[in-house]
């Protein structure tokens, strides 16, 4: 059971908490719990955080029920512009933060020592309270490559259009709402236009998270009332618990160390540089001639959604750690050189991504002709590749294929010698034989063991035969070993209307027609 709260520390409390319902169940959100936990898993937090060596400072952490008074004298000694409401839904919040999900906390600690700086100057700048460095807590957990259900991005999690509306650039290459600073700025500047609507920090906040349209519906419907609590059931769901996050946030970072957390040592660089780069260039030509590994790069510049730095109309920014920047200049016409065929066209324009796999923008190779082959019944990625005598990893990047996943009745580019193109083209017409013989090697069709088909007669009469599913059977390719039944007569004679639920060893009942 919670203490009881002091009654000279009542007068602290924003709401009146017998007049208030809460309802604690619902008091934090499960996709705010679901953010805290993908941030252990994150590849992310994985390389910017020194997770596995890390060992903290020897102090025993002891699970205890603090009483509510010392959670409000502490809130109350922190300096602040902000109403630091104090009721049970904050208190859950807070304790999510220092018992529940303490390593989580401990990441964004850490992390928390390369991102306050950048935050605290801009918002220095724009003139506005330094506990705003805590939205981005709440709002990626210090993630620069969060992407929400919604899809809002970034530290400070933009959507596409309210980033467009403070001049994100989001491409098929960049993506400002990731950029930690150019975000940090747009930011500042939608939560100085919303001060403007509200003069309430609270409320600014909550609009911040869930939008004006929905903060001013709830601020109607409680009677005009413009205290966050008082309109607290009339916010949406997810932002409920915004607000009392954002104090739980606050409370957990200054008063750490008497919960006994700590902040897991970061890998970002204590010092960097800010090159402006003037032609496109690929973080591999960076990393082969500089100390910055393509990982680091990464880590520090996450607003490049393909490792491609698109400078061909304009300058961008790229971060890079201090020791490495002169390594850049002294080597910069090596860099822009090095495989620029191989990383862009010939045009010196770049080719947009097909899919979220690709790592980079893809070319022809030099003195090859591209002919399309289309996928077959039993085609296997390294059969094919062995066939257009390339390497199946060429295969798989020409075409955006991913863990060796092709269909049938694709057509896969291949990139041949010109001066084999139509023999190269002739495959789509060649049997399995055939194919196999360019190999000089021969192709025996797999016969169907006796005891994958089994027949037996129905009550009515009728003469079926169960078929066992093997490895690597569809129903088409089950369908195509009885004439006249087709892949829908199998899922309908055996009530099935999942296509991908075949298990091996499973046995099918299949009517011949006569």
């Amino acid at each position: 059971m919670t203490p009881a709260v002091e009654k000279d520390s009542l007068a602290f409390l924003k709401i009146n908490p017998v007049d208030v319902r809460w309802d604690l169940n619902d008091s934090i959100q499960p996709e705010f719990k679901s953010n805290l936990d993908k941030l252990v898993n994150a590849w992310y937090a994985e390389n910017a955080i020194k997770t596995e060596a890390y060992e903290g400072p020897e102090t025993k952490y002891i699970k205890e029920q603090l009483a509510d008074s010392v959670y409000i004298k502490r809130l109350q000694s922190i300096p602040s512009m902000f109403d630091l409401s104090y009721n049970k839904i904050v208190r859950n919040y807070i304790e999510l933060y220092t018992q529940r999900r303490r390593k989580q906390v401990e990441l964004m600690m850490g992390m928390s020592e390369y991102y306050f700086p950048i935050f605290e100057e801009i918002l220095d700048k724009e003139g506005l309270p330094q506990e705003l460095k805590y939205l981005p807590i709440i709002e990626s957990a210090l993630n620069p490559q969060a992407l929400s259900r919604a899809g809002a991005s970034g530290l400070w999690q933009f959507m596409y259009s309210t980033g467009r509306m403070y001049k994100l650039e989001v491409n098929s290459f960049v993506d400002e709402r990731r950029d930690p600073i150019k975000a940090s700025y747009a930011a500042a500047k939608f939560l100085k236009d919303l001060y403007k609507m509200y003069g309430n920090w609270p409320l600014v906040i909550a609009a911040y998270n869930c939008g004006p349209g929905n903060v001013n519906k709830a601020i109607r419907r409680s009677g005009g009332k413009k205290n966050y609590w008082d309109i607290y059931y009339r916010l949406p769901k997810e932002t409920r618990g915004y607000v009392p996050a954002f104090i739980a946030a606050l409370y957990s970072f200054n008063f750490h160390e008497e919960h006994g957390l700590y902040p897991r040592p970061n890998q970002f660089p204590e010092v960097c540089d800010t090159l402006m780069i003037k032609e496109q260039l690929h973080f591999d030509q960076i990393a082969q001639f500089t100390p910055v590994s393509k990982q680091k790069l990464r880590e520090l510049n996450p607003q490049y959604r393909a490792d491609i730095i698109p400078a061909f109309n304009k300058p961008y920014s790229l971060k890079v750690p201090f020791e490495s920047a002169m390594a850049f200049i002294d080597n910069q016409d090596s860099i822009t050189s090095y495989k620029k065929e191989y990383y862009f066209n010939l045009k010196d324009k770049l080719v947009n991504p097909r899919d979220r796999y690709q790592k980079f923008a893809h070319v022809a190779p030099n003195g090859k002709a591209k002919v399309y082959y289309k996928v077959k019944s039993g085609d296997a990625v390294g059969l094919i590749a062995s066939w257009f005598h390339v390497r199946p990893s060429d295969l798989r990047y020409w075409n955006n294929i991913h863990k060796n996943m092709i269909r049938v009745g694709q057509n896969l580019a291949v990139y041949v010698p010109k001066s084999k193109v139509s023999f190269y083209k002739s495959f789509n017409s060649m049997s399995r034989t055939q194919k196999q013989a360019t190999l000089g090697k021969n192709y025996v069709a797999s016969v169907e063991k006796p005891s994958t088909v089994e027949t037996s007669r129905s009550e009515d009469g009728g003469d079926y035969v169960y078929y066992t599913v093997r490895r690597h059977d569809n129903f088409w390719t089950i369908a195509k070993k009885f004439p006249g039944i087709s892949n829908f007569d199998i899922m309908k004679m055996n009530n099935i209307s999942d296509a991908g639920s075949l298990k091996v060893g499973q046995k099918l009942k299949i009517r011949q027609k006569s």
